[in-house]
């Protein structure tokens, strides 16, 4: 008989590449999404945000009864806060069967079969193996037309304020056959947008026909695939954004006028602190590149407020920045220390500033934000349909600037991509009609 596995994933879009390939490995198992008639319960953690760990630990205590009710459920915690806790993990919460890192989960299959007599599983090692090529797939299932496949994992960068590295280990590149075959499994299973995932995904460099290859010379060649419509990729360094990706922006077809290039902060003060290896200034240098190569590309970043010894000079150079590259979409957090980072040690923001401060900076990205999205009111986009709406003979889908768009007494089709003309602009979406 058929199991039931429920999976909770935590944070970022690897994660949600990392969740779809662990069930896809658990033969026997389909998915559900009511926890309560689950044989196995599996938690992809991240250890990005505050208190990543205890909101975990509180997760899992909600499961003591439904542990107690069927003593054979089986419950696994995976990800980075797994990488980071490990044993710990099982110590503080005896009812978790299993214990597998980011790095490791191709084993997941074996850790299950060791927890079938009762005894625990951990494994967070950093297997010499590559777990792409050893991962297994189930029978090839329909997929939604948008998938995430990643390319790239780890980071060497060390910012001061995060665990990335200490998680996800040393910045490795998968081969570019291998990339290509799943870019291709995932076309034939009914996929026509992929996004190329990685910590550092523009530090790409898998080995392909020659060498080393570029994340630009990955992207054309995902370029030819045929029945692929759309190529996007995150998360991005300002660093690592080459001559040939700025190019590609301008010159590939398929690459869409959309890119998430964090900076963090406007100061580079701030910046030298945390370790970002830019300026402002370098970091302005490639957006204007960009915008010559596409003008009308659409860029988001990501922003920490409050980061140890941040004064109102340096914020405020943080407020200039943004106004001056007018962000489509952002995202913006209060810095939080993450222990053994080097940021933690240092002399903190008063939480009341922070909060003001983020407050003001929040803002000001919703302003340029829908800015951005009224732009596009009577301009037409091509929207990749997703799914139906809330209302009959509604369909939602995003245009090629990732804005979420629906259309009423509409007849395209999940996965058709279609004309629109934007007619209106709301808070977060774009309404518009077939063209």
């Amino acid at each position: 008989m058929t199991k039931k596995l429920f999976i909770k994933t935590y944070g970022c879009q690897m994660n949600v590449y990392d969740s779809e390939r662990m069930a896809e490995t658990l033969e026997g198992y389909e998915q559900t999404q009511d926890v309560a008639e689950a044989d196995m319960i599996l938690l992809n953690t991240c250890h990005i945000r505050e208190k990543a760990a205890e909101k975990v630990y509180s997760e899992l205590g909600r499961y003591k009864g439904l542990k107690a009710e069927k003593p054979d459920l089986k419950i696994g915690v995976a990800g980075c806060v797994a990488q980071a806790e490990g044993a710990e993990i099982m110590r503080r919460q005896p009812l978790v069967d299993l214990v597998v890192g980011p790095q490791s989960y191709h084993r997941l299959p074996d850790l299950l079969e060791r927890t079938h007599n009762g005894a625990k599983a951990l494994d967070t090692d950093y297997p010499e193996e590559d777990k792409f090529e050893k991962l297994k797939s189930r029978p090839k299932a329909r997929r939604a037309p948008a998938a995430f496949l990643t390319v790239q994992e780890g980071c060497d960068k060390f910012c001061a304020f995060c665990v990335v590295p200490y998680t996800r280990g040393a910045e490795i590149s998968r081969p570019v056959g291998q990339i290509l075959d799943e870019a291709k499994d995932l076309v034939e299973r009914g996929v026509r947008e992929i996004t190329l995932l990685g910590q550092n995904v523009n530090a790409y460099h898998g080995k392909g026909a020659g060498g080393d290859w570029s994340l630009a010379q990955l992207i054309w060649a995902l370029n030819e695939v045929d029945g692929l419509e759309r190529i996007r990729f995150t998360t991005s360094h300002p660093n690592d954004m080459t001559d040939d990706l700025i190019e590609a922006h301008g010159t590939c077809p398929k690459l869409m006028p959309y890119l998430h290039l964090p900076v963090q902060a406007g100061s580079d003060k701030i910046l030298k602190r945390m370790n970002r290896s830019h300026t402002a200034e370098s970091y302005l240098k490639v957006i204007e590149q960009l915008r010559q190569a596409r003008p009308d590309i659409l860029i988001s970043g990501d922003f920490i407020v409050g980061f140890p010894e941040e004064t109102d000079e340096d914020f405020e150079a943080t407020m200039e920045l943004i106004r001056e590259v007018r962000y489509g979409t952002a995202y913006s957090f209060k810095y939080s220390t993450r222990p053994g980072t080097p940021a933690a040690e240092r002399p903190q923001v008063a939480e009341d500033v922070k909060s003001e401060r983020l407050q003001r900076l929040q803002a000001l990205l919703t302003e340029q934000q829908r800015a951005a999205q009224d732009e596009k009111v009577g301009q037409t986009c091509h929207v990749l349909f997703e799914r139906k709406g809330r209302f009959d003979g509604q369909m939602v889908g995003k245009t090629e600037y990732l804005h979420a768009v629906h259309v009423d007494d509409c007849d395209a089709t999940v996965g058709e991509l279609r004309t629109v003309e934007i007619v209106s602009s709301s808070t977060n979406s774009l309404s518009g009609r077939l063209v």
